[in-house]
């Protein structure tokens, strides 16, 4: 598993950036195109932007060849709309120490050091800055309920009040 294996561990960055756009790919194809093609609105959790700035710009892979690869795997398919929940990193440390373990501890990427999360925090925000139509930033250091409740606000702005929470 790519989370968790110990043998994965010493993965390399265009490994990584090459597995998670393969699933992207295959979820493309498989669920989402489909699902579009049918009229129905698709909910994820993670997309390209994350490779962008996971891949791209935290383990430092070159952005164009992560363009490049990020438009191979998903065609034409891009998000109408993205949530980035943005959160100060000793903030986010400390929910992450208070949040249920599975066995084993830390996977992978938050073995990562902190410097690794704020260069992940500040691609987000000049890629929000770059897009501010499609990506909204939501202030994450409320709590669960009041995230969700400004994120449903914002839909139903942006699609005319089509969402109902």
């Amino acid at each position: 598993m790519l989370q968790f294996s110990k043998a994965n561990s010493a993965m390399k960055p265009e490994t990584e950036l090459l597995l998670f756009t393969a699933s992207r790919a295959q979820i493309v194809r498989e669920v989402i195109e489909p699902a579009r093609a049918a009229g129905t609105t698709v909910i994820a959790d993670r997309f390209m932007d994350s490779t962008t700035v996971y891949q791209g710009v935290a383990r430092r892979i070159d952005p164009a060849a992560v363009r490049f690869i990020n438009d191979f795997a998903t065609g034409a398919c891009r998000p109408d709309l993205t949530f980035l929940l943005d959160l100060d990193g000793n903030l986010a440390r400390e929910r992450l120490r208070l949040r249920p373990r599975p066995p084993g501890g830390k996977d992978r990427m938050e073995q990562e050091p902190p410097e690794f999360y704020e260069n992940v925090r500040a691609g987000y925000l000049r890629l929000a800055d770059a897009e501010p139509e499609r990506i909204l930033v939501l202030d994450a250091s409320l709590s669960v309920t009041e995230t969700a409740e400004k994120a449903w606000q914002l839909l139903r702005k942006k699609f005319h009040g089509i969402f109902q929470n």
